[in-house]
């Protein structure tokens, strides 16, 4: 099925592009250009970019990422 109408760019090729470390739309658009054009397509890449095609989810990525919070400094 084709996600992306203007390139001809299909679901797998998303995935394939996914599989390959392009997990955001943006890297997706770098890669084969889809959702660079009309952009009606970017809402499918993003689904299909969050259901098990090799790329953390947002949500995985907070629940494994080390947050740094620097202290304030004490003296003024």
């Amino acid at each position: 099925m084709y996600v992306c109408s203007c390139f001809g760019i299909t679901e797998e090729q998303v995935k394939q592009h996914a599989g390959s470390g392009h997990c955001t739309p943006r890297q997706i658009a770098s890669a084969c250009k889809a959702g660079t054009d009309c952009g009606s397509c970017v809402r499918r890449i993003q689904a299909l970019l969050g259901r098990g095609t090799g790329c953390a989810t947002r949500t995985e990525e907070a629940a494994t990422a080390e947050t740094f919070i620097p202290a304030r400094s004490q003296a003024a």
